[in-house]
């Protein structure tokens, strides 16, 4: 590559698509992965990876969790890269994860196909962030990667100032207890980064701890935390398609009998585009939590879009 010819970036992590974007290099992108949908104009690009099961809008939770635990227990990884399109789109550079065999591709498989693939250098830049702290030193990495380097910095401030002045909104206010679910089953609690952005919302994280990947979780501690708020944002899921399996919890023994839904202070909200993503819409996030945790304070501004509250008369109790 010439030094002044202009960077040909491939992205495979939705995440990271949208942080080129915001660092204004959305046109120096050549590729992404079959998840990368934002922004829009993304989805003009071609896309580099599949899922080896079917696309989860056709599955239930049981069953992707079934499909992506079997390839992993064979040793498989669980999306397959499109070589010979990769190929074409002659990326300089390559920006993925290994934080979560489930959330992008293999970098096994990965650097097997740029080494079968492509005739030339090609550096991959992949991060792992597990707590909040190392979600923002990721797009310093890929700021760096993609020579935004200045501009990823100002990001990163812009976003924690954002985090500080949520925090001062809400610190003088009573935290309620709360419970966010990330998988409806096997039930699965918000780990990683979740618990500092409730806590940052003014709220009382439990079930979980920050830093540490989201645990399974049984039923029954769940009802003995008896949150005040239940936050339910299964990891890649819209809230349409969480919708579609809310029986999995309404039908559990005691549902009804928690505080959070006999105060019909139960939420859906959009795991797939905000709180699953580690990308600069983690301050979104942080709003989106902190209009639901404090509504006297804060705006509605997500309300529709980004989360739902979930009544007991929009269903019914067995």
């Amino acid at each position: 590559m010439n030094q002044n010819d202009p960077l040909r970036i491939a992205s495979l992590l939705p995440g990271l698509t949208e942080l080129v974007h915001k660092l204004d290099s959305g046109n120096n992108l050549v590729g992404r992965s079959h998840e990368c949908d934002f922004p829009h104009q993304v989805k003009d690009l071609p896309v580099l990876t599949e899922p080896k099961y079917s696309h989860s809008e056709e599955l239930s939770s049981s069953q992707i969790h079934l499909s992506v635990s079997d390839l992993l227990k064979h040793g498989l990884s669980v999306y397959k890269v499109f070589e010979e399109r990769l190929q074409e789109c002659k990326p300089d550079v390559v920006l993925t994860q290994d934080h979560c065999e489930v959330c992008a591709v293999s970098m096994k498989d990965l650097d097997n196909a740029i080494q079968k693939f492509l005739g030339k250098k090609v550096k991959i830049t992949s991060v792992e962030p597990s707590s909040l702290d190392e979600v923002l030193d990721s797009f310093i990495t890929i700021a760096e990667a993609i020579n935004k380097k200045e501009s990823g910095k100002h990001l990163v401030d812009s976003i924690k100032a954002g985090f500080n002045e949520i925090s001062q909104a809400v610190k003088n206010q009573k935290k309620p207890d709360v419970v966010s679910i990330e998988w409806l089953d096997p039930l699965m609690t918000g780990g990683n980064w979740m618990p500092e952005l409730v806590e940052i919302a003014g709220g009382n994280n439990l079930l979980s701890e920050p830093g540490k990947h989201s645990p399974w979780i049984e039923w029954e501690k769940i009802k003995k935390a008896d949150p005040d708020i239940l936050l339910i944002l299964p990891c890649g899921f819209t809230i349409s398609k969480t919708l579609t399996e809310l029986n999995t919890l309404i039908d559990l023994d005691g549902w009804g009998d928690l505080k959070a839904v006999r105060n019909d202070n139960v939420y859906l909200l959009d795991g797939n585009h905000y709180f699953n993503r580690p990308g600069p819409r983690i301050i979104d996030s942080a709003e989106i939590l902190a209009e639901i945790l404090h509504p006297s304070i804060f705006k509605n501004k997500y309300q529709n879009k980004g989360w739902v509250r979930l009544k007991k008369e929009s269903y019914q109790l067995n």
